[in-house]
């Protein structure tokens, strides 16, 4: 061959290469944000954050490997790969809606045929079928982490093949070269993860990630036309797919929020995600008489119903209050609804600092604007105005770190209210551990009292149990739990704990309500610290939740799942 010949060869193939190693490496980056995208998405819907994400990300890690194994049944690699992205694409786009579909339809399916046959409320068929369908939805992010895995996989034989198609022979590092692009690929899809699809609806970044695998599927279309065969059919699918996702990009996020409002008893009047949590209000008018019926839900929890919260509030906020030798100065963590905040703003402090991670649930929470929608007015009205208080100082920020900040400005309180959401994830495990409550301790003042929302006795008994042992283990002198009823929840508990060597009970039982609500007296708040026989018994067997141990996250986990039978949602 000819120098100039075999030179334009060199160069020609040093093009195919940088064109074939980029492609790798952006199907890379698509690939490792769909494992993140999925297990992210799966998390919402199984509620088992951490295990959810491991599982996902391991059972996609053991298709990508059967599938690398699956792509040799292939004879033509061009044409292959072009069909494989387009797939991918199409799985990539849909798959969100697919899911949020299964999930909506299997869980008002049981009320649809209730209220074909004019079933009673209290004999909703759920049971047998119907039950092994939800299940089967609930379970369905995992099926298409494993199908997309498969396809995935199947992208890195094919590439190799097709390099070594172009070059026309063996090549010695070809494995190597193309496993290079990959990682490095991985690496860019982390980064964008993080920085960028963290921030914006998930069927948008599932879209953004399906439409970089479509267009790398129609460039290497282009590029090798004559080698792929049916490509006037596969260019078309290119094109519908392309606007299936502009579709989805548009109007995805509406139709995903239609669909979770399905799952809803009352009619939803808001619903938004912000940069930690999905926000929701709910509505159910009860007669023309009577004001609205509004809940308040994170992540698809409820976190309160405006008819019954004051007892869930009061429980909380009372107890300490009325056990401490004075508040003047109150700490609440979480509590970004300002309801418990409410409450303790009537013992008249003289201060009261409250700290939240999330600004725009806050945000929500206050009048910010003199003219706002009436379920954000109704909220606000619940709330009292209570962060329009020249006495409330809010701090935003994870509380686990914000606490640091507080012990360095020797800040000392009389009342600690613990407010959070129950230990539903590894992130909220470490503010119900014994290293977060001994600094909590720290800034309790000598005769002063905590106060820990501490899930439900009744549904997660060992989570709660381990709680106050917890705190027993963290320098106060007294720990006793109690609990009530709360008609939107159920049974519901709490813990106090105090430095003092008196009972917080015995204290309370002495002690006059001296600021009126409407529902406690002394007696039953007194009679709250009563548990039916051989509720402790199996006490000693149940451990405190050391720092790293995840055990209350466990514990309560465990506890729900076994309670519905399923995996959280």
């Amino acid at each position: 061959m000819p120098e100039k010949s075999l030179l334009h060869r060199r160069h020609e193939l040093l093009l195919h290469d940088v064109f074939l190693i980029t492609i790798m490496g952006v199907l890379a980056a698509c690939g490792l944000i769909y494992e993140y995208l999925l297990s992210h998405y799966a998390g919402r819907v199984l509620g088992a954050v951490e295990s959810t994400i491991f599982t996902m990300i391991g059972l996609m890690i053991v298709s990508m490997g059967i599938g690398s194994f699956l792509a040799r049944a292939f004879k033509e690699p061009f044409t292959a790969f072009v069909w494989l992205e387009s797939l991918i694409a199409l799985l990539g786009i849909s798959c969100v809606l697919l899911i949020a579909s299964l999930v909506a339809f299997t869980s008002i399916l049981p009320h649809v045929i209730a209220e074909t046959f004019n079933i009673p409320p209290d004999l909703v068929p759920r049971g047998g079928f119907l039950a092994s369908m939800h299940r089967i939805a609930i379970l369905s992010p995992y099926f298409f982490g494993i199908v997309i895995g498969l396809f995935i996989g199947m992208e890195i034989p094919l590439i190799a093949r097709v390099r070594e198609a172009v070059h026309g022979e063996h090549l010695e590092h070809n494995i190597g070269t193309i496993y290079g692009a990959d990682y490095l690929g991985a690496g860019a899809g982390a980064a964008i993860w993080v920085g960028l699809m963290l921030s914006i609806d998930v069927t948008q970044a599932a879209v953004i990630t399906a439409v970089a695998n479509l267009l790398a599927g129609l460039f290497f279309l282009i590029r090798y036309w004559q080698r792929i065969k049916f490509r006037r059919v596969l260019f078309s699918l290119h094109g519908v797919i392309l606007l299936l996702a502009i579709a989805v990009y548009q109007f995805g996020e509406d139709w995903s929020a239609d669909l979770t409002d399905l799952l809803y008893r009352d009619e939803v009047v808001f619903s938004h995600t912000s940069q930690y949590q999905n926000m929701t209000v709910t509505r159910r008018y009860i007669s023309s008489e009577k004001e609205p019926l509004y809940g308040f839900f994170l992540n698809g929890r409820l976190q309160f119903s405006s008819n019954d919260e004051t007892i869930y509030h009061g429980m909380l906020v009372y107890p300490a209050m009325l056990a401490a030798e004075k508040v003047s100065n109150v700490l609440i963590i979480g509590g970004g609804d300002g309801l418990a905040l409410r409450d303790v703003l009537k013992f008249e402090p003289e201060s009261i600092t409250l700290i939240d991670l999330d600004r725009e649930l806050v945000e929500f929470f206050t009048a910010t604007d003199e003219q706002l929608p009436v379920y954000r007015q109704a909220l606000v009205d619940l709330n009292e105005h209570a962060f329009s208080d020249q006495r409330v100082e809010v701090i935003f920020g994870d509380a686990f770190v914000e606490v640091d900040r507080l012990l360095a400005r020797i800040s000392f309180y009389d009342v600690i209210l613990v407010d959070l959401p129950d230990p539903s994830h590894p992130d909220l495990n470490r503010l119900y551990s014994d290293h977060f409550y001994k600094r909590l301790n720290l800034l309790l003042a000598s005769n002063g009292v905590l106060a820990v929302q501490s899930t439900s006795p009744y549904h997660a008994k060992k989570a709660f149990i381990s709680i106050g042992k917890t705190l027993s283990i963290s320098n106060f002198n007294h720990v006793e739990q109690y609990r009530q009823n709360i008609p939107s929840f159920g049974e519901w508990g709490w813990s106090i704990a105090s430095k003092q060597v008196g009972s917080p009970r015995v204290k309370l039982q002495r002690q006059e309500i001296s600021v009126d609500h409407p529902w406690l007296t002394r007696d039953l708040i007194v009679a709250a610290f009563e548990f039916p026989r051989e509720f402790f018994a199996e006490a000693d067997d149940i451990e405190a939740n050391k720092l790293g141990t995840n055990r209350i996250y466990r514990y309560h986990t465990e506890a729900w799942q076994k309670e519905l039978g399923i995996y959280q949602n």
